[in-house]
């Protein structure tokens, strides 16, 4: 049995049809991906320490369209603009290797999806030298494996079905 990414043609054509990216433009779609935009958005820790068994404290930065710089050091949470849900595939996200090349990472772990997510994209985004980013550019990709059994899905996973940044629930873990 062999796992395949799906085209770029294939993931227009499976729009609707085991997955969905909404909104969707055949503009953001690459060979064998699709562009996901910035939504113009950050979240940051507050607290001094972060500690695995409780919630975090965070703070919300709005992106201006002047931009915002970000600063190396700092993990900064964002999300996408675009919406997705697979029942059939397996998503996968990766940065773009234009943003990377900037010294920014966009999803610095967690890339792999779960057949069933249904939401916005938490992304992790930290940089080697100061960037300054602006909402609604393409700052990801998006890519789908098939997959040969899906007996389980990712209905009720504690992110999924989400309407914004996710800071970690990995507290939840420990109950």
């Amino acid at each position: 049995m062999t796992s395949t990414i799906l085209s770029g043609r294939q993931i227009q054509d499976y729009q609707g049809k085991g997955l969905t990216i909404s909104p969707f433009s055949a503009k953001q779609l690459n060979p064998n991906s699709y562009n996901l935009r910035l939504y113009p958005e950050l979240m940051i820790y507050t607290d001094p320490i972060l500690d695995m068994k409780k919630p975090p404290k965070t703070k919300r930065i709005q992106i201006p369209e002047s931009g915002y710089l970000l600063s190396p050091n700092q993990l900064y949470l964002a999300r996408t603009i675009e919406r997705t849900t697979t029942t059939s595939f397996v998503p996968m996200l990766e940065g773009r290797s234009s943003v990377g090349r900037l010294g920014l990472s966009i999803h610095v772990t967690a890339g792999f999806g779960d057949v069933g997510f249904s939401g916005f994209w938490t992304l992790e985004m930290f940089c080697l030298k100061p960037v300054r980013i602006y909402g609604g550019v393409d700052i990801c990709q998006i890519y789908y494996h098939t997959i040969d059994d899906i007996a389980d899905t990712y209905i009720n996973g504690k992110y999924s079905n989400n309407q914004g940044i996710q800071p970690s629930k990995l507290y939840l873990d420990f109950k």
